[in-house]
């Protein structure tokens, strides 16, 4: 460590945290809440946040080149990684792999998890949608 550069605990309350989403509703219904990411926190090499999901509520099919994780926290759901379904309740952990595709599925009582990246800022980690890269997926989606 530099003598100059001092870490620094950092700390979070995911109460105070904004609510966020996607722009494009063809991306799902999830909302999340932001708390570790370097360009709003004193952090780095570390991206970490809470997904929330209504019920029924839906994370589209996508990738991204950082691996993640997921931690589900209440609520139970499906996600979907390289076409292989995992049941997602209180507890269980799921590791997502760099470049997979993976979505989400809440169930009737909504869905709630911890998820991070290996990345200093959320804004680091370049979404690709399925429905984006495919023409007819995306005609569908539309509908």
């Amino acid at each position: 460590m530099d003598f100059l550069t001092q870490a620094v605990a950092t700390v979070a309350n995911a109460d105070h945290a904004p609510l966020e989403a996607f722009d494009d509703p063809r991306h799902g219904t999830v909302q999340w809440r932001t708390l570790f990411s370097g360009d709003r926190t004193q952090t780095s090499s570390l991206t970490l946040g809470v997904a929330e999901f209504g019920p029924a509520g839906t994370l589209h099919s996508h990738r991204h080149s950082p691996c993640e994780f997921y931690f589900c926290l209440s609520g139970q759901g499906i996600v979907t990684i390289d076409g292989i379904d995992h049941d997602l309740r209180p507890g269980v952990a799921l590791y997502i792999p760099a470049d997979a595709e993976h979505c989400v599925v809440a169930g009737e009582d909504g869905l709630r998890f911890l998820y991070g990246f290996p990345q200093d800022r959320f804004s680091d980690v370049d979404y690709r949608f399925s429905a984006e890269a495919d023409p007819v997926l995306q005609a569908a989606v539309a509908i």
